[in-house]
C-alpha cells in the first residue's frame, strides 16, 4: 500500500476583508494551511493513508489544531512539538499568495527553528513510500533548509519517492543565501518536480526565454514546459517526472492547463477556463496532491495530468487553503476529455 509523508510547515492564514471591514464586523475568518499540509488533507480526503510532519509549540492551540487534523484523517505523529510559536500570514480572500498583498508574521516560528539532527529521519520515515516537501520549507531559514536537505537524503537513501513543489516566495528567502544554491542541493535527491518555468528559472537557474510572453503563445509555452522539464531531468538524473502548470488572468477569471514530461514523453491537460475565481490560495498544492494521488493509483500519463489539472481549476472554486472535492467530483469535470 502506498503510504505517503509530508513535511513542511503549518500556518494559520488570516484572511481580512479589507476596507477595514474586518475592524468594523470585529472579525476575520482563519485557515489552517501551509503548502504540504493542503496536499496531505487532500489525499486524507482521497483516502491515501498520509502522515503530516511539522513543527509547533505544545500549548493548547497545538492541541486543538492536531485534534482538527486527526478529524481529517492525517496522522499527525511525526509532528514535532518544539519552539514557541506558530507561522502566520495574512491574505485577503481571493487574493494571490504571489502578489504583494501577502503579510508573513512566521519568522522564529517551530518550524524556522528547527535544527538539522533533531529529527531521527532514518527511523521516522520507515514503511513510506513517498515523501513530498515544497520549496517554501527551505526558504524560511538556513536551519529549516538543512533538516530538509537531511530528510530528502533519508527519503532517497529507503527508495522512497520524492516530490518537491517549485513554489517560489520572494519574501521569504531573507536569510542570505539565494535559493539556488539551496534548491541544487535537495534536487539531487528529488524524482518529481512540480512548478512552472519562471519558478524553475529563480528556484534552479534553468534558463528561461525573457520574451515568452510577447510571443502570446499556449504552443510557445508547452514547448518551454517541454525544454525546462528536459534540463532538469538532465541536470539531476534522479528526476524522471516534471510537471509545469499555466495559469493565467483571463477577463475576472482564470485560463489553466498543464503539461507533463516524462523521460521521453510530453503530455498535455485540458484547457480549463472559468469567469470567476473564488479563492487562489491552494490551487498549486490541489494540482501537487492530484499528481501524488494519479501516481500512485497508476494511472496513465494523460489521465496523471488531466486529473492533477482538473483538482487544481476545482479548487480556485473553493474558499480557504484546502479542497473539499471528491475524487468522484474531480471525475466527473474530466468527463468528456479523453483520459
Amino acid at each position: 500500500m502506498q503510504k505517503i509523508f509530508c513535511f513542511g510547515e503549518i500556518l494559520l492564514r488570516m484572511s481580512p476583508v479589507l476596507n477595514g471591514k474586518w475592524l468594523q464586523q470585529n472579525n476575520m475568518p482563519v485557515y489552517i494551511g501551509g503548502a504540504e499540509l493542503n496536499v496531505a488533507t487532500a489525499l486524507a480526503k482521497w483516502n491515501m493513508p498520509v502522515s503530516y510532519c511539522t513543527a509547533i509549540p505544545g500549548h493548547y492551540l497545538s492541541k486543538e489544531i492536531l485534534q482538527y487534523l486527526g478529524n481529517k484523517n492525517i496522522d499527525t505523529k511525526p509532528v514535532q512539538l518544539s519552539g514557541s510559536r506558530i507561522g502566520i500570514y495574512f491574505l485577503p480572500e481571493g487574493a494571490d499568495l504571489k502578489s504583494t498583498g501577502v503579510i508573513y508574521d512566521r519568522s522564529q516560528s517551530s518550524f524556522a527553528s528547527l535544527q538539522p539532527g533533531v529529527i531521527n529521519w532514518n527511523e521516522l520515515l520507515e514503511d513510506y513510500t513517498w515523501f513530498h516537501f515544497s520549496a517554501i520549507s527551505p526558504a524560511v531559514s538556513e536551519s529549516a533548509a538543512m533538516v530538509c536537505l537531511e530528510a530528502v537524503k533519508a527519503a532517497s537513501a529507503k527508495n522512497i519517492t520524492v516530490s518537491v513543489d517549485l513554489n517560489y516566495r520572494a519574501k521569504l528567502w531573507q536569510y542570505g543565501i539565494k535559493p539556488p544554491e539551496i534548491m541544487q542541493q535537495l534536487l539531487p535527491y528529488c524524482n518529481v518536480v512540480m512548478g512552472n518555468i519562471w519558478s524553475a528559472n529563480t528556484l534552479l537557474g534553468i534558463d528561461i526565454d525573457e520574451h515568452i510572453h510577447d510571443k502570446k503563445s499556449r504552443q510557445a509555452y508547452i514547448e518551454h514546459a517541454g525544454i525546462t522539464a528536459k534540463k532538469i531531468m538532465q541536470q539531476y538524473p534522479s528526476c524522471n517526472t516534471v510537471a509545469n502548470t499555466f495559469r493565467f488572468d483571463h477577463n475576472d477569471g482564470i485560463k489553466y492547463y498543464a503539461v507533463l514530461d516524462t523521460n521521453n514523453n510530453q503530455y498535455i491537460s485540458t484547457e480549463f477556463t472559468s469567469e470567476k475565481v473564488m479563492d487562489k490560495a491552494g490551487s498549486g498544492d490541489c494540482f501537487m496532491a492530484g499528481l501524488i494521488y494519479a501516481t500512485t493509483q497508476h494511472y496513465a500519463q494523460q489521465h496523471i495530468i488531466n486529473f492533477a489539472a482538473a483538482a487544481a481549476f476545482g479548487k480556485l472554486h473553493e474558499a480557504g487553503d484546502t479542497t473539499s472535492q471528491t475524487v468522484q467530483q474531480i471525475e466527473s469535470s474530466l468527463k468528456n476529455v479523453y483520459v
